[in-house]
């Protein structure tokens, strides 16, 4: 008769159990079945979490075939049951649509791009507001941030509001958008010099300033197309 022996996983040293390497050195440094493990929670007398993972895994040949398991066919796994099961469907669909927003993202190829996404909502606006457009290495846009809402002359910017988001992101480059509520999209000396400190700043972290687009009334300026960057 054997003995009744076995190691959780709370008995491995912190630099080897899932949540503290996450909290330590990030999500990306875990394999694929510790992230499982770390949704799953618990494991079984016989399994960790880890091990319940790996067995997933490799029953369902891959995450692919594993989210298309049903939750019914999850619970029956023992040491999953119903609640583990539904964790992991929530976090495998969750998996799914990140995939599907980034295949939808729009590419911004142009100014014009630039114009066509935003001028119609920016060109009524009675204060300028400043915008950044946040790319990543296809151009494909991450997200657009309003950076700041000045008065009806002039908007305040600072290089700290405007790069953040770009490091929290991973963008590759950013476009810089704001409107003149006079409708005239003439850059102001203002709009220039702060448009070349942000792409000093940009070249010093190692982010791109593409383009800084001024949207008027029925107009808008590039002023990568001027040459003024």
């Amino acid at each position: 008769m054997g003995l009744d022996y076995h190691v959780t996983i709370k008995d491995w040293p912190l630099d080897l159990r899932p949540r503290e390497r996450l909290l330590a050195h990030g999500e990306e440094t875990l394999s694929t079945a510790e992230l499982l493990a770390i949704v799953i929670g618990s494991g079984t007398r016989e399994k960790t979490a880890v091990q319940l993972a790996e067995y997933l895994l490799a029953t369902y040949r891959g995450l692919r075939s594993l989210r298309d398991a049903s939750c019914e066919e999850l619970s029956a796994v023992r040491g999953i049951g119903a609640a583990k099961a539904t964790r992991l469907k929530a976090a495998l669909e969750l998996g799914r649509r990140l995939a599907a927003d980034v295949r939808d993202r729009q590419v911004i190829r142009s100014p014009e791009d630039v114009k066509n996404k935003l001028m119609e909502e920016m060109r009524y606006l009675d204060r300028e507001h400043f915008r950044a457009v946040y790319l990543d290495r296809k151009n494909q846009i991450i997200s657009i941030e309003t950076i700041s809402i000045g008065g009806l002359a002039s908007s305040i910017v600072h290089p700290r509001e405007v790069f953040k988001p770009a490091v929290k992101k991973s963008a590759a480059g950013i476009i810089l958008v704001h409107n003149h509520p006079s409708g005239d999209p003439s850059p102001s000396q203002e709009d220039i010099e702060v448009t070349r400190r942000l792409v000093e700043a940009g070249r010093i972290i190692g982010i791109e300033i593409v383009d800084h687009i001024i949207i008027g009334d029925r107009d808008y300026l590039s002023m990568r197309g001027r040459g003024i960057i």
